[in-house]
């Protein structure tokens, strides 16, 4: 039913392969074929400082690097193993496909390289939550006594983590938390993880995928294949429906975690404690508590859902309650992530810069009263409509930056005429330091600063982490000016 790929291609022999991209994993799969025997040619669109620099290594190492040209198939290629953001009709994969070569991503690799007895993968994807909750599965496994690391689409490139298994004398893992982006399910097509989830699904990346329909269908990759549990969220149809759509072993289930009272097979919420009611003895009678609400920082609605999910893997995997509850204790979430910079003047300063659609921007607008919002960046095909109408309730104010700030501005106007609006004409790294100075002006005491810009940031920065630095920075300079010190 499966193909469990263990190895190189078939024939014994990695032949030669053409990597796309000089990114992390780009590199990381040049270097660890090159190891194993490969011939491997690394092409780039660019020549920058960064680029050369890296080629150079790569070089020293045997490897080949043609920078400047990302569209030509090098002569004799046998694979292509490409980075994730590069789109399935970039012109290098369109020239792959006519020569019959096949095109996979590192995640493919990394699974193809797996020995036998490895470690299985309890894998996590959606629209919006994956990192959070590969961490919080993480933290939970490692509460479980269990050997682990969060790998993927987060951290150290999965294909080091699995070579790193077959050293000598290396302790192995005994389960991976791996999350996975669509770009790399897409390019994907042997993966078969012991557990999965799907979080959420919402329009995102439709500029790559092209359609909400392959968008879905790219998520969906990860329930194939799945051997205990595919992990879905009651309160998102989509997800269930990609459980229904999935080829799975025999014998796996179907489990789904909620907000509300969890049904039987589901595990869900009472009364401020997070509950399972799909491991346990009697499902139909009985369920078995596992943490309070209270133990998951934040305890916004979206990321109790995240634990919720994190803790169905868990306990797909056999961990015990009190593992999940002690691992969501320990959890800490990264930076940018609804993080809490400061209060000045009695305003609270908060960074969700990781928001960068709208599905993620909606549930941190939800988490708090009244607002004054920070929003903008490169929309990627997103309209605002829905995402405005449902806060309009809650906005003070809003403070818009970056390229594509006119589609907010006009849902805005449409959706929420009475809501204050600076419109800063900027797609300048500064413009942060400008529009933090403008919201605290549209704030009150009381208020929340959210930046939460359901959108993209590289118009502006190299990333949204920069970006949310950008935003903590110019909130400390409101402190250095006078306000009251932040907690």
């Amino acid at each position: 039913m499966t193909r469990q790929d263990t190895g190189a291609p078939p024939g014994g022999s990695w032949g030669r392969v053409t990597v796309a991209g000089l990114g992390v994993s780009g590199v990381s799969a040049a270097r660890a074929l090159a190891r194993l025997g490969a011939v491997v040619t690394v092409v780039d669109g660019g020549d920058g400082e960064r680029q050369r620099e890296t080629a150079k290594s790569l070089e020293g190492e045997g490897i080949t690097v043609r920078l400047g040209d990302g569209a030509t198939l090098p002569e004799a290629t046998e694979l292509v193993v490409t980075s994730p953001g590069w789109k399935p009709d970039s012109p290098l994969f369109l020239a792959a496909a006519e020569a019959g070569v096949d095109v996979v991503g590192d995640v493919e690799i990394a699974w193809r390289l797996r020995r036998p007895g490895a470690a299985p993968w309890l894998a996590v994807t959606g629209t919006n939550g994956k990192t959070t909750t590969v961490q919080m599965l993480a933290s939970i496994l490692t509460a479980a006594g269990l050997r682990t690391a969060a790998v993927g689409n987060i951290g150290t490139p999965i294909i080091d983590v699995v070579l790193a298994q077959g050293q000598e004398g290396a302790e192995p893992y005994d389960v991976l938390a791996v999350e996975l982006s669509s770009y790399q399910l897409h390019w994907a097509p042997s993966v078969r993880p012991h557990s999965a989830a799907v979080l959420n699904l919402a329009p995102d990346h439709l500029d790559w995928h092209g359609s909400m329909q392959a968008y879905a269908a790219d998520k969906g990759r990860i329930f194939e294949g799945n051997q205990v549990a595919c992990v879905y969220n009651a309160a998102d149809p989509a997800t269930e429906e990609l459980v229904r759509a999935a080829d799975v072993e025999e014998g796996c289930r179907a489990i789904g975690f909620t907000l509300g009272t969890p049904a039987p097979s589901q595990l869900g919420v009472v009364e401020g404690i997070l509950v399972d009611r799909a491991f346990v003895e009697n499902r139909h009678s009985s369920a078995q508590e596992l943490a309070e609400v209270s133990d998951v920082r934040p305890p916004a609605p979206h990321n109790i859902a995240n634990a919720l999910a994190a803790a169905a893997l868990a306990r797909a995997y056999g961990v015990e309650p009190g593992a999940v509850r002690d691992g969501l204790r320990a959890f800490s979430p990264d930076a940018h992530r609804i993080a809490h910079v400061a209060d000045v003047d009695g305003v609270a300063y908060v960074n969700d810069s990781k928001a960068t659609n709208t599905h993620a921007t909606e549930a941190s607008l939800a988490s708090f009263e009244h607002i004054v919002w920070i929003a903008g960046g490169l929309a990627k095909g997103a309209t605002f409509d829905e995402l405005v109408a449902g806060a309009r309730g809650r906005l003070r104010g809003a403070v818009l930056i970056g390229a594509d700030r006119a589609l907010i501005r006009e849902a805005l106007a449409r959706h929420a005429p009475e809501v204050p609006v600076v419109d800063l004409d900027r797609t300048d790294t500064g413009a942060m330091t400008a529009a933090v100075r403008e919201a605290s002006r549209l704030a009150r005491p009381g208020d929340t600063v959210l930046l939460a810009p359901a959108c993209a940031s590289m118009d502006m920065f190299v990333n949204y982490g920069m970006r949310g630095d950008a935003f903590a920075e110019a909130v400390r300079g409101l402190r250095t000016a006078g306000g009251e010190q932040g907690q």
